[in-house]
């Protein structure tokens, strides 16, 4: 049902725990699940510096989230909000359908983070990360 990569994450996640240092916060949840991801990231330059996660959820929704912090760790912001459910899902060598929703998760969370951060710089997030790219992940 699950690939290697999803239960390696699973089982192994990377980058759990709180950042007490943190300048960026996410959290978002499905009620239809009941899974809760909040994404912690210190931003410094417009680079993630650090990243971390708390979900409380199934074994995809943690697996996700340790696969989207990987691929944030060390990038811009920018770059950052272009991870999208698909790029995660495929990172983790697919999902099943009925758990894309923990990617989607995922992606959110993310951006959430990214959101509070410009929030909390005193910017106006909603034209930023609504992002008007041409991307085929977007």
């Amino acid at each position: 049902m699950y690939s290697d990569k999803v239960m390696e994450h699973f089982t192994n996640p990377r980058n759990v725990g709180e950042l007490p240092d943190a300048n960026a916060i996410g959290e978002v949840g499905n009620a239809k699940c009941g899974d809760i991801m909040k994404i912690f990231m210190k931003i410094e330059d417009n680079i993630i510096k650090d990243i971390s996660f708390k979900t409380f959820g199934c074994g995809a929704a943690v697996a996700t989230s340790s696969m989207a912090a990987e691929m944030a760790k060390g990038k811009t912001v920018q770059e950052a909000l272009h991870i999208s459910n698909k790029a995660v899902s495929e990172a983790l060598d697919g999902l099943p359908s009925e758990k894309m929703h923990c990617s989607v998760l995922a992606e959110q969370a993310i951006r959430a983070a990214i959101s509070n951060y410009y929030e909390r710089q005193g910017v106006d997030p909603i034209p930023i990360i609504g992002c008007d790219m041409k991307c085929e992940d977007c």
